[in-house]
């Protein structure tokens, strides 16, 4: 109802009003209604209550869920819209049938016939835009092309879209609202500098996932051997923490964007449980920052000219690329260390069928616009590819994966070769003679259960292990002071170069993202690792790949008592492991691949 309201206030109240822009404007009287909706009255009691007699207030009072999961169906014809069916489903769950029927029964407008509605879209002086769905099955794309005939205003059919397209095509509706908005508020347009081609310097523009510090440290090594192979590249990284915190010490440039960044790591910290972290479906819940991150993304292209643009994992600039393909203006490089979304058991059928679901369009966008990555770079190579399938009648993933993806090998943050004697490397980093047990929990918060719970193995441990020293890495985004103390502990805060400890240790307890597992295999290093419950990256994608590299001690957080982790601790700290030698060349072979588009 917001179209007809804003149309009532233009008209009561010009002098208030700058502009109108209205999405499927619920406007009354001015067309007929969609036929399938016709014969069916609110107040009426029936028999059936199939289809669009559902919208009733006998049926509301009835079966409200019923009634919610019918209209917002029809509110989102697009394909691939299971997360915006459930949000506006547990909204309207926010209140009664009671409520909703009132709002109806007080719905009126005040507007007698069509004549009166003509009258109030005549009588509008403001600039107008209407935007409307040409599949909205609930207001006809008819009624938004009357009231902009009537308003003069501007008409924006949007092919493909439904009811709600500032929901299901955010990016696109987001840049007409802005643009509309600068239009009527005469705002002046940013200052620029324009510098010709010939003499104009190669930029990049990086973007590297928050959510852990492996794709910093990655990247950080990409972005090194990328320099060396295109003298004079200057690189601008678009951040945030953690990621920043590892840039900041390197000297790296990021960028004045970065600072309107929504936090991704912050989402992640609160939907942590206890060393639980349901990756899936957090990555579904962080829709609202991805797009508000894509904004400021657009933005900054669009504002500045950059000769690449790199994202490590950035999903948000991968899937809003695909949804606005026009809006991708320079060369494009994608990588990531796995493909495919994996249900967990706990999610039962449902999960199943999501994760089925988000693959499915990610393998449409790569089929539509099989040209929109310029460079599509797995870090790994194609036997670290679990063996299982996207979902039912889908491909594959290995097979999909190799037809869709450059191999380039694993890529530590650190060259393995380049590390010191063990020895020497201990004395350098202020290490002893002691045994050393170093616990790393990554770069989130999500880590703190697990670091609580080693501290609490530690005198078990340290009778299996006479004069054991730990050191418990909190990192950037846990409380040092939040732990307890016990003998033996050293509790850190934020580690820069943490894979030169990894290697200095002698046993070590992670939790199980690639990066330190794989720094830790890299190191020859004997480690126990705990992957996060729900979380589908770890528990099959990473372990498929460590088992692959001979590293397959691993525990399940509810069966890591203190004596069971401190015998892992002791079991661990007496071997030798022998891993499959990670190959040299995996940054170089990257940055090879990015360098071409340069």
């Amino acid at each position: 109802m917001g179209g007809l309201r804003a149309l009532l206030l233009a008209a009561g109240h010009p002098e208030r009003v700058d502009g109108v822009f209205l999405i499927g404007p619920t406007v009354p009287l001015l067309t007929p209604g969609p036929p399938h909706r016709e014969g069916h009255g609110f107040d009426d009691e029936l028999d059936d209550y199939e289809g669009w007699a559902k919208y009733n207030r006998h049926y509301w009072l009835r079966d409200y869920r019923g009634f919610l999961e019918f209209f917002f169906g029809e509110v989102f014809p697009e394909p691939h819209s299971t997360k915006q069916i459930e949000d506006c489903i547990a909204w309207g769950l926010d209140t009664s049938p009671e409520t909703l029927i009132l709002t109806m029964l007080g719905g009126d407008s005040g507007l007698p016939d069509v004549d009166a509605v003509e009258a109030l879209c005549r009588s509008i002086r403001c600039p107008a835009v209407v935007v409307h769905g040409t599949l909205d099955a609930v207001i006809p794309v008819a009624r938004g092309e009357r009231v902009a005939e009537l308003t003069g205003g501007e008409l924006v059919r949007l092919e493909g879209s439904g009811h709600a397209p500032h929901v299901r095509d955010p990016v696109k509706v987001n840049l007409l609202l802005r643009d509309f908005a600068e239009r009527v508020t005469a705002t002046p347009p940013p200052a620029t500098t324009w510098r010709r081609g010939v003499v104009r310097p190669k930029r990049a523009l990086y973007i590297s996932s928050p959510i852990g510090l492996g794709h910093a440290w990655r990247d950080v090594v990409i972005a090194d051997e990328l320099r060396r192979q295109v003298p004079d590249l200057e690189i601008d990284w678009l951040a945030q923490e953690p990621v920043t915190t590892v840039l900041r010490r390197r000297g790296e440039t990021i960028h004045p964007a970065s600072a309107s960044l929504a936090s991704e790591v912050a989402h992640i910290d609160r939907e942590a449980g206890e060393h639980d972290l349901h990756a899936f479906q957090a990555l579904r819940r962080m829709d609202e920052i991805f797009c508000a991150n894509f904004m400021v993304f657009d933005d900054l292209v669009r504002n500045e000219r950059f000769d690449v643009w790199i994202a490590d994992e950035g999903w948000e600039i991968d899937y809003f690329l695909h949804e606005n393909p026009e809006l991708k203006t320079t060369p494009y490089a994608w990588l990531t260390d796995f493909v495919g979304y994996l249900p967990v058991p706990a999610g039962g059928d449902r999960e199943a069928a999501l994760t089925a679901d988000y693959n499915a369009e990610m393998i449409e966008h790569i089929d539509r616009h099989p040209s929109l990555r310029d460079r599509a770079i797995f870090i790994g190579d194609a036997d670290d590819i679990v063996p299982a399938s996207f979902g039912p009648g889908l491909p594959d993933i290995r097979e999909w994966t190799e037809r869709h993806y450059s191999f380039v090998g694993y890529v530590p943050g650190f060259d393995p070769r380049g590390i010191a004697q063990r020895t020497a490397l201990r004395a350098d980093l202020g290490y002893g003679d002691e045994p050393l047990c170093l616990v790393a929990v990554g770069g989130s918060g999500a880590g703190a259960p697990l670091l609580r719970r080693v501290i609490e193995a530690l005198p078990l441990a340290r009778e299996r292990v006479p004069g054991l020293h730990t050191v418990a890495v909190a990192g950037p985004r846990i409380d040092p002071a939040s732990l307890p103390p016990a003998d033996g502990l050293e509790v850190r805060g934020y580690v820069h170069e943490l894979y030169r400890h990894l290697a200095a240790c002698d046993v070590a307890v992670v939790q199980g993202g690639l990066t330190t597992t794989m720094e830790l295999v890299a190191a020859q290093r004997p480690f126990v690792s705990i992957p996060l419950a729900s979380h589908f990256e770890q528990r099959y994608h990473v372990r498929h790949r460590l088992d692959r590299y001979g590293a397959a001690s691993w525990l399940d957080f509810d069966d890591a008592s203190p004596e069971v982790l401190a015998s892992a601790i002791a079991d661990a700290y007496a071997t030798e492991p022998s891993y499959r030698r990670i190959e040299p060349g995996g940054a170089a072979a990257a940055a090879a691949l990015v360098a071409e588009l340069l």
